[in-house]
């Protein structure tokens, strides 16, 4: 299919590894031209130029932390005039309710709530002038179904979660489209910290706690970056004007309900 975004202009944040490196290889498989950010400035360097290499993309990096003053000024700069924008940003660690005090929820806010407001509010008046924008937010399958050890992002993810219910209705009718991605389990780095928490609170070893896990999802396994990329880019596409405000799960169907 072509998703109709050649030439487009995408900001993907947290786009070394992971979710949001699947995320900026399907847009630019589509044509997408990137601004792809990160903390750690090798890793992204070197997922760029993998992109430039195999795409025939333009990319430019910004290796900042988006939860800074700075980095969102720097970044939002750099990404002026985008007409898509992803936000990512890795989950606070897990824990139980009696671990967290105060400054875990600030810095738990920062990055998977106020860090994606901020660079919404930013870059959505320029799609709206322009009538047309994109906007994805991955946030996680405990905005329909929390987890009790992932309390930090249960707060900071449902709170986004309302912002967006009510701007993104806000925003249609200027040709922007803002939608949420709720990722269950996938192969990557938050797995991998998942897996080793299990393994060591229950003295197994890493593969059996994947298995362990794995066996709770319908699918039977875990997601890939690939398959996340796919779906980020069809929301980003010219054929996804008319989903507006929606929370799509892509989890294998560990979720279990019914709406």
């Amino acid at each position: 299919m072509d998703l109709g975004i050649t030439g487009k202009r995408a900001l993907v944040c947290a786009s070394s590894k992971g979710l949001g490196l699947g995320c900026a290889e399907a847009l630019a498989e589509a044509g997408v031209n990137l601004v792809m950010n990160a903390r750690g400035e090798e890793p992204l360097l070197q997922a760029a130029q993998a992109i430039r290499d195999r795409y025939g993309v333009e990319v430019e990096t910004v290796a900042v932390d988006v939860t800074t003053q700075d980095g969102q000024a720097k970044l939002i700069a750099a990404a002026a005039g985008a007409d898509i924008l992803v936000n990512n940003a890795g989950g606070p660690p897990p824990g139980l309710w009696s671990d967290w005090e105060r400054e875990d929820f600030i810095k738990a806010l920062d990055a998977n709530m106020l860090a994606p407001i901020a660079l919404m509010k930013a870059l959505l008046p320029g799609m709206m002038e322009r009538g047309w924008g994109r906007v994805v937010n991955i946030t996680s399958q405990s905005v329909k179904a929390p987890i009790a050890v992932l309390g930090l992002s249960n707060s900071a993810r449902a709170g986004l979660t309302g912002y967006v219910a009510g701007t993104s209705r806000q925003v249609a009718g200027s040709g922007v489209a803002i939608n949420n991605l709720l990722p269950g389990i996938h192969a990557t780095d938050r797995a991998v910290s998942l897996d080793s928490g299990v393994s060591s609170q229950q003295g197994i070893s890493m593969e059996e706690a994947k298995a362990q896990r794995a066996a709770t999802i319908p699918a039977g396994r875990y997601g890939t970056r690939q398959e996340f990329g796919a779906a980020c880019a069809f929301l980003c596409s010219q054929h996804a004007g008319f989903i507006v405000g929606q929370n799509i799960l892509l989890d294998g169907g560990a979720t279990n309900m019914t709406l």
